[in-house]
């Protein structure tokens, strides 16, 4: 991030731009939104910058900009269109202490105006460090869309109602009044009612608030995904938005941790395959402490929660301490890495049913059938099976299997740095080997990308005679 995005105190504050002309429009028509004195340098001006200075909106200085007129600025606007002229005018706005931007100079300038959606008091600043403007104006566009043009009046109504609303503790208890304004109480008596009904509708809404019960703690345990912040689903995404505690595992991808609230403490419990995890009973009393102190707290788990998440030894922790719960589950990896090979999971003529193993438990994974699991057309996906590819290979071909079943690893599916390894079961040990992966990552026993189906030449059919 080369610009840090802040909102600048701007009222009483003076405000200088030098320049006349088209840019000096286009900036002027936002500057004159805020609260700001502000002067306005140039020998030739526009009709609309004399009309505004004859509006007292602005002060209009017929000539070019001298030094000492940017003293006590906080801002200053090089729009001269003239590469000379604006490296002249900035050199004294910088020398009297202001910070400079020279329109269409990103290179030059110390800041730079975003994309603006005013709803105000609710402003929406939109910056692509100027890389994108056309993006920016796309964004802006689609959110002009979205926020209702009345945001800005509910929004000034909370802002006068806001000391009130300090005899509600700090915290879980304030904000679902809020959020029981902004989204609920608060429009519907704005449409019907108008200004003066959403008004009244805030005290009676802080009266029931006031009164009300103290909210139980909840632990949603919520599936993430395979790490694509794009295959949350909708409701794993608002969890995420209201919770107090977040309880996450070394998986999840830090994108997925950025959609939580600021405000929400993240706690790392380092739950890894063959690596240092937290204990699961400290997990659980985690989560049970938390809750007991009224916490929304999201328990969140890498794929989904009831394919090896451990699930049922945390829910039966919460239940017997009587927090409550909920679950909402999660895209699993092997979904996500066959999609990402363009392969289906079942297919019609070739498997009906999928084998899911893991093999982290090792005792586990050698109780399998591996006669049926050798059988042509099998299909398995096999998590965190790096480490027990050597023990899978050895038993496979033990019981029959042929040495040219396709087998592909995906490393780190869904995310920017996914890997594909392409194998088959003769190679697989060695292949690993070399192939020296880091990351979490799946087995497909019995599937090849499809682009490498199409490399495989068709035996064609025996003819036929008469």
């Amino acid at each position: 991030m080369k610009h840090f995005p802040i909102f600048l105190a701007m009222e009483g504050q003076k405000l200088v731009l030098s320049g006349g002309g088209d840019a000096a429009l286009a900036k002027l028509r936002l500057l004159l939104k805020t609260e700001a004195r502000i002067e306005v340098f140039t020998a030739d001006p526009a009709p609309e910058i004399v009309t505004w200075a004859g509006e007292d909106r602005l002060n209009l200085t017929a000539r070019a900009l001298q030094p000492g007129d940017v003293a006590g600025a906080v801002l200053f606007y090089a729009a001269d269109e003239d590469a000379r002229e604006d490296a002249r005018t900035s050199a004294i706005a910088r020398a009297e202490g202001a910070l400079v931007n020279i329109v269409d100079n990103l290179a030059d300038s110390q800041f730079i105006t975003p994309a603006i959606v005013d709803r105000d008091p609710v402003t929406v600043a939109i910056g692509t460090e100027g890389a994108a403007p056309v993006l920016a104006r796309a964004i802006k566009r689609d959110l002009e869309e979205r926020l209702p043009v009345t945001l800005g009046a509910l929004t000034r109504i909370g802002k006068r109602f806001r000391r009130a609303a300090e005899g509600l503790p700090f915290g879980r208890k304030r904000r679902d009044f809020w959020a029981d304004y902004y989204f609920t109480t608060g429009p519907r008596a704005l449409a019907e009612d108008g200004p003066q009904g959403a008004e009244e509708a805030l005290n009676t809404l802080l009266d029931t608030h006031l009164n009300a019960a103290p909210r139980a703690g909840h632990v949603a345990l919520v599936g993430a995904g395979p790490g694509d912040p794009e295959l949350l689903t909708l409701k794993a995404r608002r969890a995420l938005d209201e919770a107090d505690v977040i309880i996450h595992d070394r998986l999840i991808a830090p994108e997925i941790l950025e959609l939580a609230r600021r405000e929400a403490t993240l706690i790392d419990v380092g739950k890894e395959g063959f690596g240092p995890s937290t204990d699961q009973t400290r997990i659980a009393a985690l989560m049970i402490r938390h809750a007991r102190t009224g916490a929304q707290i999201v328990r969140l788990k890498s794929g989904d929660p009831a394919i090896y998440g451990r699930l049922d030894e945390e829910l039966t922790a919460l239940d017997a301490a009587g927090v409550g719960w909920s679950i909402i589950p999660g895209l699993t990896a092997a979904s996500a890495a066959a999609a990402s090979i363009g392969q289906s999971l079942t297919q019609r003529g070739r498997n009906s049913s999928l084998r899911i193993l893991t093999g982290h438990d090792t005792k586990g994974f050698a109780e399998q059938d591996w006669a049926a699991l050798a059988r042509p057309g099998t299909a398995a996906a096999i998590y965190m099976a790096k480490r027990g590819a050597r023990f899978l290979q050895g038993r496979l071909l033990m019981h029959g299997a042929s040495p040219q079943t396709p087998v592909t690893i995906v490393e780190n599916a869904s995310r920017a740095d996914q890997t594909v390894l392409q194998s088959c079961l003769a190679t697989l040990a060695a292949d690993l080997d070399r192939a020296e992966m880091s990351g979490p990552a799946i087995l497909l026993y019995g599937l090849a990308p499809r682009a490498a189906l199409a490399e495989i030449p068709q035996v064609p059919e025996a003819a036929h005679g008469p």
